[in-house]
């Protein structure tokens, strides 16, 4: 991992432009309050890391960025920051359109530098237990579907063994690039009401 990654100038230079401003300045900030951060590509998204650990993301798409932190059920700023605003999975800043929709960087900087000292003290993510008839669905995978309406909607009709099928196949890639493929097909196949196996269906 390093300090400045020119995958992510790459991802930035690619979104679209209203997200430019907003994902440069996020990038900013953390690199302000956390000198010591290192950036790297997961799932697709940029991510800053601290002392091996991921401590926040953003992304960008179409109509909005998002940024949050992966400690933030452990951070108390974080709790106060959100609770007005309607959360998306693991970003927790909701949908954000202008660098006005962040909150203010005396806010930030109390969150990055809990979240920092959150990461110093070995906390990690807590993860639900699973359901016994259900797979439990990746925090970047169910960022993905709730962008594609409709693989959504066919995803939550579908049985726990359509959705267990996309979900194996997903977490089981072994490496990150592989993992983004699969997840971009699912979506296409998904959202054609296609199962995981449907090439191998009996017409």
């Amino acid at each position: 991992m390093e300090k400045h990654s020119p995958k992510i100038d790459a991802y930035i230079e690619k979104s679209q432009d209203f997200a430019k401003s907003i994902l440069d300045y996020i990038r900013e900030t953390v690199h302000e309050f956390c000198p010591d951060a290192e950036e790297t590509m997961k799932w697709s998204f940029p991510h800053f890391t601290y002392q091996g650990e991921n401590l926040c993301a953003m992304a960008s798409f179409k109509h909005h960025c998002t940024f949050g932190f992966w400690l933030e059920k452990e951070m108390k700023t974080m709790k106060e920051i959100t609770q007005d605003i309607e959360k998306n999975s693991m970003f927790s800043l909701g949908k954000i359109t202008k660098i006005e929709h962040l909150p203010p960087k005396v806010q930030l900087k109390k969150a990055i530098k809990e979240a920092m000292e959150l990461t110093e003290m070995g906390i990690t993510m807590k993860k639900a237990p699973p359901s016994k008839t259900e797979t439990e669905i990746p925090d970047y995978f169910q960022t993905a579907l709730n962008e594609n309406k409709k693989a959504l909607t066919v995803f939550e009709k579908g049985s726990p063994s359509f959705r267990k099928e996309y979900i194996n196949w997903i977490t089981e890639a072994k490496t990150e690039t592989t993992r983004s493929k699969r997840m971009e097909q699912s979506l296409e196949w998904i959202a054609d009401g296609k199962s995981r196996n449907w090439k191998y269906e009996k017409k």
